[in-house]
């Protein structure tokens, strides 16, 4: 049996589930509404089933219509790929690109990025799955993100890590604090005062727990939190101290925080870029990857030694933590 629909028609349909609406789709795609209806009538023709179920306030997928938008969208995909190189990316009419990061790089590394390619590429929509370092080594694995942004994955046969940058951690803390305004802290040193720790689902936890087994905290953390934007919160209560990343620190004006190198072991992360092995970057993702390690190389999102962040832009836009 023959199929009785085209690329338009695909199109048509990924940019009604994208969007949830029909007359934002047609804009989307640059045809009027009813011509965009009758393509979805074509495709649910030819198909021989209802995709969606429309009322005059809203349009949402059928159970069989969720079941084909993941096969329709590998096929557009997979033609976007196929056309690599052969027609600017600028030139698609909707497309999408989704990265997996953990929270640290969503909240203080991708905003510049994701501003700088929404104003090139503004029709493309962009996705942020702020998840765990294993969650987004899973969602790269699994294809639910194009490429993913974290510090694990090095290891794994199935992905390719490119490493950004190399940050320390630092212990963070208020500025009345007895600890602030120290050169240096070592971990036993940071471990006398109540403080705050990532719990076991972290990534964090597990490169520090691999790092520390010499040095046995005296007493449990008062608190456990799963992100590091959530400790900084606490600690910025006045709940004690924390071991973060560089990166998520505040910018050396904040009025509260503020960091000091820890030492004893000194221990760091490397951030970089996750892919799968073998799978190839849509058009879309393909220029958003450039603008990640464009950024990198133009010193947006580098840590110095004291371990607060260098970017003015950052510190311009937060003058308080997270």
């Amino acid at each position: 049996m023959g199929v009785n629909f085209d690329l338009n028609d695909l199109q048509a349909f990924r940019a009604v589930v994208e969007l949830g609406s029909f007359r934002k789709a047609a804009e989307a795609v640059s045809i009027s509404q009813p011509a965009l209806s009758r393509r979805i009538e074509k495709l649910e023709e030819a198909l021989g089933v209802r995709l969606f179920d429309r009322t005059t306030r809203s349009v949402t997928l059928t159970t069989v219509g969720r079941v084909f938008a993941p096969s329709a969208e590998q096929l557009l995909d997979d033609l976007d790929v196929a056309l690599l190189g052969i027609r600017d990316v600028s030139s698609s009419r909707l497309g999408h690109v989704t990265i997996a990061c953990v929270p640290s790089v969503a909240y203080y590394f991708l905003p510049v990025a994701v501003e700088s390619y929404h104003r090139r590429f503004p029709r493309i929509r962009i996705k942020l799955l702020d998840s765990s370092a294993n969650e987004v080594l899973g969602a790269v694995i699994s294809g639910e993100a194009d490429f993913g942004v974290g510090f694990m994955g090095s290891q794994e046969p199935e992905v390719e890590f490119k490493m950004l940058l190399e940050e320390r951690f630092v212990a963070a803390c208020r500025r009345d604090h007895p600890l602030a305004g120290r050169k240096r802290v070592t971990w036993n040193e940071l471990y006398e005062h109540e403080y705050v720790s990532v719990d076991k689902t972290s990534g964090n936890r597990l490169l520090l727990d691999r790092a520390l087994s010499a040095v046995a905290p005296r007493a449990p953390s008062v608190c456990e939190t799963r992100h590091v934007t959530t400790m900084l919160g606490l600690i910025e209560a006045g709940l004690g101290v924390a071991a973060v990343p560089s990166m998520a620190m505040p910018g050396r004006d904040h009025p509260i925080l503020t960091s000091v190198p820890l030492v004893e072991p000194v221990v760091k992360r490397r951030v970089g870029i996750v892919r799968r092995r073998g799978r190839p970057l849509t058009p879309a993702a393909q220029e958003f990857h450039k603008t990640v390690v464009a950024m990198k190389r133009g010193g947006v999102a580098k840590s110095d030694a004291s371990g607060d962040h260098a970017s003015a832009k950052r510190q311009s836009a937060r003058k308080t933590a997270p």
